[in-house]
């Protein structure tokens, strides 16, 4: 798989998902045959739901579109670091591995104490390893810290 192709897949996604209005936050749900079947930006805006990060909403419509045997072979695309609840939620559809741009620890450093993503400091990692599935998670990628930044650029609070 071409893990930068589809991360910024994923980087589009957060581009739309920030001119829409939400929070700058996409993914995108890829098949083992490299096909992009799903795709999701945050949408709290737009469903009038806090939980509705990019991560979850996707691992939620997926679980309701595809046999949790599809989703173990699919791969799911984002360019941040999945937070707790978004970890959760992969783990919970079955999706069976996980490819993130850049850490949640970078993403603290963007949004300060920014009240529109009061992030938590967890890495994925922790929590799928806490569980009994054997996700593969691959990340971060820093070849695009640039892309992925950008769409960020004087959206927070602290103005980075």
């Amino acid at each position: 798989m071409d893990h930068i192709k589809y991360l910024l897949a994923a980087n589009e996604v957060a581009r739309k998902a920030r001119a829409a209005g939400n929070t700058p936050f996409g993914c995108v749900l890829v098949d083992e045959n490299g096909n992009i079947v799903m795709e999701q930006g945050n949408a709290e805006k737009d469903l009038h739901d806090a939980t509705a990060h990019a991560e979850r909403t996707l691992a939620s419509r997926a679980s309701q579109t595809f046999s949790r045997d599809f989703l173990w072979k699919c791969t799911l695309y984002t360019t941040f670091e999945p937070c707790c609840m978004c970890t959760g939620a992969i783990y919970w559809a079955n999706i069976g591995r996980i490819v993130y741009g850049l850490t949640e620890e970078r993403l603290l450093e963007l949004t300060g104490s920014d009240e529109k993503n009061p992030t938590f400091n967890i890495s994925c990692r922790t929590i799928i390893a806490a569980g009994q599935k054997p996700i593969e998670i691959l990340g971060p990628f820093p070849e695009i810290s640039k892309a992925v930044e950008e769409v960020h650029a004087g959206y927070w609070n602290n103005g980075k």
